[in-house]
């Protein structure tokens, strides 16, 4: 098993304007919509916006259930400039751990909070977006992986023509907990013949140690829970999560 939160940046090359062009230079401003290109400059800017999207997040005791912690993500969607931040922090992430020229070419998000950024890197990486969801959610063809959850067995499904044989592929989702659920969807990623790249994370239950569960590098944006309230605690985030 492979864990992987660090990566170096590539060595970054020097963009120059054409002196002879009349057009303005390109924009690259969060608020506008433009990323700048990947340069040596990409890991300071990374940890900057980590720490402005660890600040928005918010948390809510005693949900679902009492002692549990709830950690809430929805603000960096309920914000345009957030969201903007979250997924060029992702990407950046991609970059600097892959490089420009290893980027993966499918993205599978998970059911169902990996749909609310899973597409959005996708098309900031250039790659395709492909879900992974509950059984019964998906049409045609499909393959299926199990996971065991403390209530009982779940499991995923994705459709047979969602990823192409030797297609590099990253699974996304919003926390890892247990880390069945995505162990299940890393399966399912090698049964279609794709290449599991790794595992994309904004948040990580650390003291549930789901990552132990994942045979591939898994990255999380960004600080999350290190022990749980109580040992009863974990056992009632492990029957809501995975």
């Amino acid at each position: 098993m492979t864990n992987s939160t660090s990566s170096h940046p590539p060595t970054g090359i020097a963009h120059h304007p054409d002196p002879t062009s009349n057009a303005p230079p390109p924009a690259h401003s969060q608020e506008t919509g433009g990323f700048p290109p990947t340069s040596s400059t990409s890991a300071p800017e990374l940890a900057r916006l980590k720490i402005k999207l660890q600040k928005s997040l918010r948390q809510f005791p005693d949900f679902p259930c009492p002692g549990v912690l709830f950690e809430d993500i929805l603000p960096l969607f309920a914000d345009p400039t957030l969201h903007q931040q979250l997924i060029r922090a992702l990407e950046l992430h991609v970059i600097l751990s892959r490089g420009e020229t290893q980027k993966p070419d499918v993205i599978v998000g998970l059911d169902a909070r990996g749909f609310l950024f899973g597409p959005s890197l996708a098309l900031q990486l250039g790659a395709g977006f492909v879900p992974v969801r509950k059984t019964g959610k998906l049409p045609g063809p499909t393959e299926s992986a199990a996971f065991k959850k403390e209530y009982g067995e779940e499991s995923f499904q994705i459709q047979k023509d969602g990823i192409k044989q030797g297609q590099r592929v990253l699974v996304v989702d919003d926390i890892i907990a247990t880390g069945g659920s995505a162990e299940a969807a890393g399966k399912l990623v090698r049964k279609l013949g794709g290449i599991l790249l790794g595992y994309v994370f904004i948040l990580e239950l650390d003291f549930l140690k789901g990552r132990d569960r994942l045979d591939a590098p898994v990255y999380t944006l960004l600080s999350s829970q290190e022990e749980a309230l109580s040992s009863k605690d974990a056992i009632q985030i492990a029957s809501k999560t995975s």
